[in-house]
């Protein structure tokens, strides 16, 4: 899996840290108090998309809401950042994995579609931040995840050429996003998205429990799908 690989980049929500629970819990919160009904395919419509690009799409498909993209983001990341810095932990074997990436002179990156402010909430709540050399948000390019923009950004950052990086991704769109951008995906377990494991799996190059799986095996045996 790491043969020949100069970088790792993460996704943050649900493959470096375990924090999807979140969003569904804001959601509700936020449909509640304006009265909104979610469409049947709400899930899959803003999945991967970026935090501007979600607000967005609340802005537009929810007649009558009445606020502008700023207030909708504002007002989530009001609700989400107390969450982020005191609720959210990192995935399961995520620490040692980083400080041996960090051994072996691995570069680190992060691509998230989350906000910047949540993203360095979540980060410097657990000490996370000193690992990383690059951290992006794809608010911060030209089109959220599964275009590849904030993934190539990331390879950019850190100046390795995208076929020498190694993704961690947790969703269909993320996966799509990392081998559009030339690059390897390790897809990630996490329960919000157990159901499309399958689908998860047909789409990414290799498929972890979590990151003891590579701690406790040698990086050969960890094993392609292909």
């Amino acid at each position: 899996m790491l043969k020949g690989k100069k970088a790792v980049i993460f996704d943050m929500d649900g493959s470096l840290v375990d924090s999807m629970w979140i969003w569904p819990e804001v959601d509700r919160v936020y449909m509640d108090k304006y009265h909104l009904t979610a469409p049947e395919t709400f899930h899959k419509d803003i999945e991967g998309k970026s935090y501007t690009e979600t607000a967005q799409y609340f802005v537009d498909t929810f007649d009558g809401l009445g606020q502008t993209v700023e207030q909708v983001m504002k007002e989530w990341r009001d609700m989400t950042i107390r969450l982020y810095a005191t609720k959210v932990f990192p995935k399961p074997g995520v620490m040692e994995f980083l400080e041996e990436m960090k051994r072996q002179g691995v570069k680190l990156g992060i691509a998230t579609s989350n906000n910047r402010e949540i993203a360095q909430a979540a980060l410097t709540a657990r000490n996370l931040g000193k690992y990383f050399d690059s951290v992006r948000t794809s608010c911060e390019v030209s089109a959220g995840k599964p275009a590849p923009d904030v993934y190539l950004k990331v390879a950019e950052d850190l100046k390795v050429d995208p076929r020498e990086c190694l993704v961690f991704e947790d969703v269909p769109n993320g996966i799509l996003a990392g081998k559009a951008a030339g690059m390897e995906v390790c897809a990630v377990d996490d329960e919000f998205s157990r159901p499309i494991e399958e689908e998860k799996k047909r789409l990414a190059d290799y498929f972890i429990r979590d990151f003891y799986d590579i701690m406790n095996q040698t990086f050969e045996e960890c094993g392609s799908f292909h």
